[in-house]
């Protein structure tokens, strides 16, 4: 085919593209934090237990060491002695009562909390801002 001298060659032409991109600074972003403090009043219960011991003396032959007996809120907590005599005898010498009474009182206390809010800002990009290209690879 080249032999042909009528023949005429037509080069063909191809386009081609390539895109690139850059990073530009469209704006900025700033942030600022406030710390503030409540103040709060919360209600409490406060228990205590007040006892009250009474000496009760009783000077009384027993057979046995008795039990400590526990009635409602009393405790009642025997204590003894040995008494020689010709023969060993148990006397009850005295009991000592023990009352437990309970009291509840609602208390007030006062507590400080603290909470942050943000306030965020936006601002405009101005060229001054990145004099360099990598500073702009950081956003």
């Amino acid at each position: 085919m080249s032999d042909d001298p009528k023949i005429d060659a037509v080069p063909i032409v191809e386009e081609t593209v390539s895109l690139t991109t850059r990073k530009v600074a469209s704006g900025r972003v700033r942030i600022a934090t406030r710390t503030e403090e409540i103040d709060h009043v919360l209600p409490a219960e406060l228990s205590s237990v007040e006892v009250d011991v009474v000496r009760v003396p009783v000077d009384r032959k027993i057979d046995s060491v008795p039990d400590v007996v526990t009635e409602g809120g009393l405790t009642i907590i025997p204590v003894v002695e040995e008494r020689l005599v010709v023969t060993r005898e148990l006397y009850l010498r005295e009991e000592i009562h023990v009352r437990r009474i309970e009291r509840t009182e609602a208390v007030e206390v006062e507590a400080t909390t603290r909470r942050q809010t943000a306030q965020v800002e936006r601002l405009p990009a101005s060229p001054a801002t990145f004099p360099n290209k990598d500073d702009q690879d950081d956003l």
